[in-house]
């Protein structure tokens, strides 16, 4: 397929199956050996593999500087950091996901394993489409733009209502009326067998919901990473970087999301500058070194005001 290709072409075969079997390797790692018993994930181990991760990702950008040169390596941490600032909102979804459906803390690192896996083989096919489409219909980028805009602006506006409903998840509704589902809220795996049936337990209705929301949050910011490179290996690799750090920087950030009050206006701003700037592109072709520092430079700003400037506290009555 002419799609297929358009993803495969801009590396070598070989250099896809390092990718992958590393990646598959340190998967490996995590679940059958350091994860191999559940326990609840503590904020030092948390930070630990924060750190693990990021390192990993930035030696990874290193081969790309030396392999390919400084625009490719730009265009890698671009979008790892928009795909990292976009799973600031997955983390505040799984909070409240996992605190509705009332997980157990040692089993949470388990339902976001698995989560990740489906979220990495997603982002795969709507970036291998995405890179195809975008280099045989040029004309989608202008479509991609707009709705970055628009999810941008969206973004900053102020929500009445922040809270989800987990229970009226489509894809939840749909597979409890086709699937029977157990009531063992505390059995540790997706299935069990009572009375020789196989029934789902709630645990695999959490990561439903997980997987289900992590389709509407690729729509973001898919079309994000695409406006900074149309390079498939790189697109791919930096998202899946991101994805997998994701776990860590959940059980990081949990306690402490509403201190960083900022940093969802800061990625609207980020959106609507990587909206504009596919919207543009045909007439002015700004460099990945200007969204970098623009990227980077949001970012840091929206930290640094949500540590320096306090939230009003009510007024008493």
């Amino acid at each position: 397929m002419t799609i297929s290709l358009a993803l495969l072409d801009s590396m070598p075969a070989w250099a896809w199956f390092a990718f992958f079997a590393f990646i598959v390797a340190m998967l490996a790692l995590d679940l059958g050996v350091l994860q191999r018993k559940p326990h609840v994930v503590s904020l030092k181990e948390a930070l630990v593999w924060c750190g693990v991760w990021f390192a990993l990702a930035m030696g990874f950008n290193g081969l790309l500087f030396h392999w390919r040169g400084s625009e490719a390596a730009q265009e890698f941490l671009a979008a790892y950091l928009i795909e990292l600032c976009l799973s600031v909102d997955n983390v505040f979804v799984f909070i409240l996901v996992f605190a509705f459906f009332r997980v157990p803390a040692s089993l949470q690192h388990r339902v976001l394993f698995w989560g990740i896996i489906g979220a990495v083989v997603m982002r795969a096919v709507f970036i291998l489409v995405g890179v195809g489409v975008i280099e045989r219909f040029h004309w989608v980028l202008y479509i991609f733009g707009v709705f970055l805009v628009y999810t941008g602006v969206r973004m900053a506006l102020p929500k009445k209502d922040d809270e989800i409903h987990p229970d009226q998840n489509i894809a939840v509704r749909l597979f409890r009326r086709f699937f029977p589902v157990s009531t063992q809220r505390d059995a540790g795996t997706f299935f069990v067998v009572e009375d020789g049936r196989r029934l789902a337990t709630p645990l695999f209705i959490v990561l439903l919901v997980i997987e289900t929301t992590d389709l509407v949050f690729a729509l973001d910011s898919i079309p994000a990473v695409l406006a900074i490179t149309k390079d498939g290996f790189i697109a791919l690799t930096s998202n899946i970087f991101a994805i997998l750090g994701l776990r860590s920087l959940y059980f990081a950030l949990s306690g402490v999301m509403q201190v960083f009050r900022f940093l969802k206006l800061g990625l609207a701003v980020i959106l609507v500058f990587i909206g504009i700037k596919m919207l543009i592109s045909h007439w002015i072709d700004l460099t990945t070194t200007l969204s970098l520092g623009v990227i980077g430079g949001v970012l840091a700003m929206s930290v640094v005001a949500s540590l320096v400037i306090r939230e009003p506290r009510p007024a008493k009555k």
